[in-house]
């Protein structure tokens, strides 16, 4: 591997979805030499792998999209409230072509391995093609949800069907007609997936493992005057979402669930309901806070399933009875009007387990299920898991895995850097807001304050920029203070890392709010990045 034969850039940036994408444009304002590497053909990172039906985003489109350019803002036009994936991958399309991003990245290209190299101070980044990257600076972008989850159940090999992963769908459609279909897993993938796929094929069988508390999105196309509007109002827009607890501009109601009397508080749950969306999690400020306040809302939304569910039995399977909001909240299409259906079929795999998957079809301790196609709706190893794919070894060889190598030892600096692990940045990385917040808004904030970092760096001919240990500690204590003062530490959810077999239990998301975290961070890179060793080569030389 001689030096000649090695390309050398300022950073590599993984991934070109919303994060790698607006990381590109930003180090590229500021003169820094960058390339992109992507596993698809494509850009849009989550949104070029989760094509499966019925696809669609959960924050409002209004919301859900860039911010840092107004021009952007106003010539794209979104369709409807909620976009699905086909148009999102669109926008990012349309953004990728007018910043002119493509030339700075590589398309259907892995990064294997990235190795700190303690003689030149700088990564070696391997290509799964065999070919080597020297640079001062690795950028993580890859999402906290694109380690797709397939469970290890026996026979799978045997199935004489086809089975699909919702995470990883083919680029041609699916055709369900007429055909008998499994799917496993009732998340959000799931619960957007079944109202679709059950309208085309003969026979749906659902294999849930756990019931959810979905809330209806109310979908509905946008009107010209809306959109002209939204448009009009892009700065003070803007304004709200970076400066909320969520990085949207809904506020939440600061009174608690308790303090009303049942008729009211009745009356403000119907309100959210018929709404839609994400209004019913601020209806009140204590739902995940406060035990009996959440229960008042765990028992409204069962009273809807039981409602709109025709057959009692199927009603109490799909009711949930852990707290509410502990695992990721849904939005829905028709998922509970989905199972009055004659051609659907609810199995509770807790129940009646699944044993094996057969040459025809599934096993449970129970029935075996004839199926010419299975779905995985299993969800993904998140936050911890997609870094973990990489083999990301700092300082002494060690890697990303041994330093994180149970859930207590995850340890961060703001969720952007670890120690041990020099000019390394991770864009919503864990003990970040990451996906408890509008994500293309985090993303933003992060990607400012990397591209600010690299900037003063430069500047002050710093070359190495590393968390202290005690700064380290300190915020991972902040971040489990703060979460073990809700309900989420409660729940198990991939949110902690339950769905996965063997992976140790921790809350690797920052719930102190967009807001604060966001004046924090900015706080530590106004007292000259407080927190951080920064080093100059010339005297670690």
């Amino acid at each position: 591997m001689s030096s000649q034969t090695i390309k050398e850039v300022d950073a590599v940036v993984l991934g070109a979805g919303f994060a790698g994408l607006y990381m590109l444009h930003q180090l590229r304002s500021k003169g820094f030499s960058t390339i992109v590497y992507e596993a698809g053909d494509g850009v849009g990172g989550v949104w070029y792998w989760n094509r499966y039906p019925g696809a669609r985003c959960d924050i409002e489109s209004i919301y859900y999209n860039y911010t840092f350019s107004k021009e952007l803002y106003e010539e794209w036009t979104w369709t409807s409230r909620f976009p699905e994936q086909a148009e999102i991958l669109r926008y990012l399309n349309y953004v990728a072509d007018r910043f002119q991003l493509r030339s700075d990245i590589q398309f259907n290209t892995r990064v294997t391995a990235a190795h700190f190299d303690e003689k030149q101070h700088k990564w070696m980044i391997h290509l799964n093609d065999g070919q080597y990257i020297l640079t001062r600076y690795f950028i993580t972008g890859i999402g906290c949800l694109s380690a797709a989850n397939v469970p290890n159940i026996q026979g799978l090999q045997q199935f004489n069907g086809k089975w699909y992963h919702t995470g990883h769908w083919p680029h041609e459609k699916v055709d369900f007609t007429g055909k008998r279909v499994g799917i496993i897993g009732t998340g959000s993938s799931g619960i957007q997936a079944i109202p679709v796929i059950a309208k085309e094929a003969e026979q749906l069988t659902v294999f849930q493992r756990t019931p959810q508390y979905t809330i209806p999105a109310r979908n509905h196309a946008y009107e010209e005057d809306f959109i002209k509007e939204t448009k009009k109002n892009f700065e003070a827009i803007k304004r709200s979402m970076r400066n909320s607890v969520s990085g949207t501009p809904f506020a939440q109601n600061q009174q608690s669930a308790m303090e009303e009397p049942d008729d009211k508080r009745q009356a403000v749950f119907e309100k959210a309901w018929a709404q839609g969306g994400f209004a019913f999690s601020a209806t009140y400020h204590d739902l995940l806070t406060n035990e009996q306040s959440n229960e008042k809302a765990a028992e409204f939304i069962r009273s809807k399933i039981r409602q709109i569910v025709k057959d009692p039995v199927v009603a109490e399977k799909l009711c949930p009875k852990y707290m509410y909001g502990t695992k990721r909240q849904v939005l829905d299409s028709d998922y509970f009007e989905t199972y009055n259906r004659e051609n659907v079929l609810l199995v509770d795999v807790k129940e009646s387990p699944i044993q094996k998957i057969t040459g025809e079809g599934i096993q449970t301790a129970d029935n075996h299920f004839d199926l010419e196609i299975i779905i995985f709706a299993t969800g993904y190893d998140g936050m911890t898991g997609p870094l973990f794919k990489i083999d990301i070894r700092g300082r002494n060889g060690v890697s990303l895995k041994e330093k994180w190598k149970d859930g207590a030892a995850v340890q961060t600096y703001l969720g952007l850097t670890t120690a041990g692990f020099p000019n390394l940045f991770m864009i919503t990385g864990p003990e970040s807001p990451s996906v408890l917040v509008n994500m293309p808004i985090a993303i933003e904030q992060h990607v400012e304050w990397i591209a600010e970092c690299m900037h003063y760096l430069r500047e002050h001919d710093i070359d190495l920029v590393e968390p202290t240990i005690e700064a380290e500690e300190a915020w991972s204590t902040h971040c489990r203070d703060v979460a073990n003062a809700t309900l989420y530490v409660k729940g198990d959810s991939w949110y902690t890392g339950a769905n996965i077999e063997g992976k140790p239990r921790s809350f690797l998301i920052y719930l102190g709010g967009f807001d604060y975290y966001t004046k924090y961070c900015n706080e530590v890179a106004q007292n000259n990045y407080v927190g951080f060793k920064l080093m100059k080569l010339k005297s670690i030389s």
